[in-house]
């Protein structure tokens, strides 16, 4: 196992598009970059027990199984759907204030660490429900894997390198965002900001529908 030159590779794995990904792009808007990472928490927990099933064996079979498959997948896209609905309905832009510091007193230190929590919580659920997740740590980490060696310390340095690289993503993709903001301060530009969102979380979940093991 050559721990270096899987960080380059890891890094490119997380930058990959996705929902989790867009959902830090969207934080970024909403919330700014250090709420942002703040919610990559919860797809780093996520991913923390995809890698821990990996580790044990678990991932081939969930992988062997159609039936969890499945399961795994029409859960994943019934979340995209609602968020995606939920997101195609609303005409507000949540965080703005929180992000910009707007009306300092508008918003108490109560509220903001629930929306906060919700933000980790949704992150979370985007990757326990992704079955593309069980795939990476599960067909692609063995094969970085050195069967001379111990596979339970490989998986922990390569798992722990894959988690940093998911912050590094996060970060890139919610400091987008931070730039995006300042482009939709009108109401048109938030209707489409929110139009836009809910298309993409749709869209995520009619993919991953069609996804196949």
């Amino acid at each position: 196992m050559d721990a270096l030159f899987f960080i380059p590779v890891a890094i490119m794995l997380a930058l990959v598009p996705g929902p989790n990904n867009f959902c830090a792009l969207n934080n970024g808007i909403r919330r700014g970059v250090g709420v942002a990472l703040l919610a990559t928490f919860g797809r780093v927990t996520a991913f923390a027990i995809f890698l821990t099933v990996s580790a044990v064996g678990l991932g081939a079979m969930l992988l062997a199984s159609e039936a969890a498959f499945t399961a795994v997948k029409w859960v994943g896209a019934l979340y995209l759907f609602y968020l995606g609905w939920r997101a195609w309905r609303s005409r507000e832009f949540h965080g703005l204030e929180l992000a910009d510091g707007v009306e300092p007193g508008a918003v108490s230190p109560a509220a903001a660490q629930k929306g906060a929590f919700a933000l980790v919580m949704q992150e979370f659920l985007l990757g326990i429900t992704n079955p593309k997740a069980i795939m990476l740590f599960a067909a692609i980490f063995p094969q970085f894997i050195d069967p001379a060696r111990p596979a339970a310390h490989q998986f922990l340095v390569l798992g722990s390198i894959y988690l940093c690289a998911e912050f590094v993503s996060s970060a890139v993709y919610s400091a987008c965002g931070k730039q995006i903001r300042r482009y939709i301060r009108t109401s048109r530009g938030v209707a489409r900001l929110n139009k836009a969102t809910g298309g993409f979380f749709i869209g995520a979940g009619a993919l991953l529908l069609a996804a196949r093991q």
